[in-house]
């Protein structure tokens, strides 16, 4: 008898397809592994230098480098092999935590070690992130997409409940050289799993991006995209000023709360189970409030956990408090990233979500070294107490910055025609200057200009780096849309890019056209004049 959570198409029914269930409990393993090795760091270096400065530096170390990698991760991700470029890395992730397991069983760890050694930890998660969201489609099959993108949401936080408290087990009971060899093993699993993974070879294509063609054409995007823009400020207030209870945890733990290694681990622990139970609540809620009131509810509940922690409570008060935590966090989460996922079209998904990677660690290593300043001047409680009073009113005033629905059709539409070519073009021959004449009545001049206004982000987030609208000085009622790509290959990109929201908004460019004919199209390739010497 099957169970019940594993028919029909819901959140469990990923997990009948076996490749999928593999990765997805070693990917639960892997984490947990991660967040093992997370709380020995964080813990140790308590140990070493119990400064506010010097640990907040390693959980800095932790996220500046998805803060400064996460773009060219997910350019990577779409260019190279997905399977061998996770098995490289993890094999990168487990030299650095044997290389903190040699440390320690000889007594020279170190704080610079430990920054090191976690900087390198956070390279290979910015490496592996990206790649990891971009192999779901090809685990699963397209109904079940949905399904296996919650369920590794909620294996992370698996992960995150009892990693920590094992964690700080292992810490405690058999120091710090154990934690870290259990890490160690974790990675044996991973590996294993992704060297059983059989992954089909792509097929060859003559439109395939390069790596700093991608690079940028992902750039264009996340600059021209409005909707991506209101995602990217709503993360960066959160989680710059939420940041504060990651970075002061352990001396929360430790000075405010006097507890141990063990306790430590509990509290993260705590996190952990209340971001799995908000997930568990997540559907309710959201049939109660939209995304807005979401992430408001989620800063209201950090701001007052952070009060909480302030005033030095109970132990067993503390861990109340980092429940609900761990729901409100989850909560944020996972409304800012669903929103984002619904604004991305399939083509520039990876590195736009590297964009939206990239803004949240760079708000969390800023707003770590920022709080552990700001501790380090006036105190731990005073610094959490701050910190809440300005998440309170970022929430509050950025509430009004309404998040975008995202109920967009963002399949692409293919309804541009082949450009006509007296002969084959070479992908990359460039740039390349199109234009669009459309005749256009005076009176719908202001109407025709302001929708072709909205046509101009939809060009420049598909590839175009210029764009402009002229007349004919002898004929105003000819007017010229421009737009330039770099290469033939790029604007051939274009065309498969091309949205079927993209469309409706050229549909009403063009429903002010008044020729009998379709607006003219023109491609101009620029001829490379031979070098002329001079005398």
């Amino acid at each position: 008898m099957k169970a019940a959570g594993l028919e029909g198409t819901g959140t469990f029914a990923p997990l009948r397809q076996q490749v999928f269930a593999v990765l997805w409990v070693a990917t639960i393993i892997g984490n947990t592994g991660s967040f093992i090795r997370d709380v020995a760091s964080s813990w140790l270096v308590t140990e070493l230098s119990a400064t506010p400065a010097a640990v907040s530096l390693v959980q800095a170390a932790a996220t500046l480098p998805v803060f400064l990698l996460a773009i060219p991760a997910g350019v990577l991700s779409d260019i190279l092999d997905r399977r061998k470029f996770l098995i490289a890395v993890q094999l990168l992730l487990a030299s650095a935590s044997l290389c903190l397991l040699t440390l320690s069983a000889m007594g020279l760890q170190s704080v610079s070690s430990l920054v090191a050694l976690t900087f390198i930890g956070g390279i290979g998660a910015a490496l592996v992130a990206p790649t990891w969201q971009a192999i779901v489609p090809e685990l699963v099959q397209r109904q079940d997409v949905k399904g296996a993108v919650a369920l590794n949401s909620l294996g992370i936080n698996i992960s995150r409940a009892i990693g920590p408290a094992l964690g700080g087990l292992l810490l405690a009971w058999f120091g710090a050289a154990v934690t870290y060899g259990v890490d160690v093993i974790t990675y044996v699993f991973v590996v294993a799993a992704l060297l059983w993974w059989r992954r089909g070879t792509p097929e060859d294509d003559a439109l395939a991006e390069r790596f700093f063609g991608a690079f940028r054409a992902g750039l264009r995007y996340a600059r021209s995209s409005r909707e991506l823009h209101v995602v990217l400020i709503r993360a960066a207030v959160f989680f710059a000023f939420s940041s504060a209870i990651w970075a002061l945890l352990p001396l929360v733990a430790r000075q405010l709360l006097g507890g141990d290694a063990s306790f430590y681990g509990m509290l993260l622990g705590a996190v952990g189970a209340g971001a799995v139970c908000g997930a568990l609540v997540m559907p309710r809620l959201r049939a109660r409030l939209d995304a807005d009131g979401l992430l408001l509810a989620a800063a209201i509940v950090t701001a007052a956990v952070m009060g909480v922690l302030s005033l030095a409570p109970p132990q067993w008060a503390a861990v109340a408090a980092l429940l609900a935590c761990g729901a409100a966090w989850i909560t944020a989460l996972t409304t800012l990233n669903s929103t984002a996922q619904s604004i991305l079209p399939n083509w520039v998904r990876g590195r736009s979500l590297a964009v939206y990677l990239t803004v949240f660690n760079g708000a969390m290593t800023g707003g770590s070294l920022a709080w552990g300043a700001i501790a380090e001047a006036v105190g731990v409680p005073s610094a959490l107490g701050i910190a809440a009073i300005g998440l309170l009113c970022v929430g509050l005033g950025f509430h009004r910055v309404k998040l975008p629905r995202g109920e967009a059709e963002l399949v692409p539409s293919n309804h541009w025609p082949e450009p006509l070519t007296a002969q084959p073009v070479e992908n990359d021959r460039g740039p390349v200057l199109i234009l669009i004449e459309y005749i256009v009545d005076r009176k719908d001049r202001p109407a025709f200009l302001k929708a072709l206004a909205s046509l101009s982000h939809e060009r420049r987030r598909d590839g175009a780096y210029g764009w402009g609208v002229t007349e004919d000085a002898a004929d105003p009622s000819r007017v010229v849309e421009w737009f330039t790509v770099e290469s033939w290959a790029e604007h051939m990109r274009q065309h498969r890019r091309v949205s079927k929201a993209d469309a409706d908004v050229q549909q009403e460019v063009r429903a002010y056209h008044q020729g009998l004919e379709p607006p003219a199209v023109q491609h101009l390739l620029a001829i490379n004049r031979p070098h002329i010497k001079g005398k």
